[in-house]
């Protein structure tokens, strides 16, 4: 059984860099052909996707986010992570790490077999 956590900070203040960490558990984020995402939900709105790592390190990233992500991995601790630069409160959100599997096909969302729990960001001074 797949299991993903996240952790990182719950409150940041503005201007800051968010990082997030994803940890893997009863899978490898190196197996073919997984690809491990960065999903956030802001309050009262739906799910936005940021990003994502590929099995094989490469990485993608929302257009209107990709200034100020980056999302890179350690595959010796079965992580990876996002950070996004220059955060404001409208990045105020519940952040998810999950994994996609391409051979459910179907959209995005419908490929994201597994997901974290959910970790609540606050962006505030």
């Amino acid at each position: 059984q797949v299991q993903l956590r996240e952790s990182g900070p719950g409150l940041v203040t503005p201007s800051q860099t968010l990082t997030l960490t994803c940890t893997v558990s009863g899978g490898s984020i190196t197996a073919h052909y997984y690809y491990w995402s960065w999903i956030r939900q802001p309050p009262g709105k739906g799910l936005e996707w940021m990003g994502a790592i590929a099995f094989d390190g490469t990485t993608y990233y929302s257009p209107s986010l990709k200034s100020r992500t980056s999302i890179s991995r350690d595959t010796s601790k079965s992580q990876f992570s996002l950070q996004l630069s220059s955060v404001a409160p409208e990045d105020t959100a519940v952040y998810y790490c999950a994994r996609l599997e391409p051979l459910l096909g179907g959209s995005y969302y419908e490929m994201l077999d597994y997901w974290g729990q959910g970790t609540q960001v606050t962006v505030s001074s």
